[in-house]
């Protein structure tokens, strides 16, 4: 199994019990953290999950799928004709 990685400076909680049926979630940022992190990162994107842990609180992780690179198909080299036909009528 994975180590699990968790985006410093960002809370996930539920939502408030009087929140409307769409909020799924409230997400706290602290400014400061949450950049430094950032900037430590070299990618494009990051993508995030959002997940409830078997105690119940919600928490962010990094998703660190990578999707298989489709493995090419080797075609096999043309055959060569090697022979070589010296007798020639002129």
């Amino acid at each position: 199994m994975t180590d699990i990685e968790f985006p410093a400076g960002l809370i996930v909680k539920p939502p408030h019990e009087k929140a409307p049926s769409f909020v799924k979630a409230s997400i706290s940022i602290k400014r400061k953290d949450l950049g430094n992190w950032l900037r430590g990162r070299t990618e494009e994107w990051i993508n995030l999950d959002v997940k409830v842990s078997k105690d119940g609180k919600w928490y962010a992780a990094v998703n660190t799928y990578k999707k298989d690179e489709p493995k090419k198909e080797s075609k096999p080299e043309p055959k060569r004709d090697d022979f070589v036909d010296d007798d020639e009528p002129f």
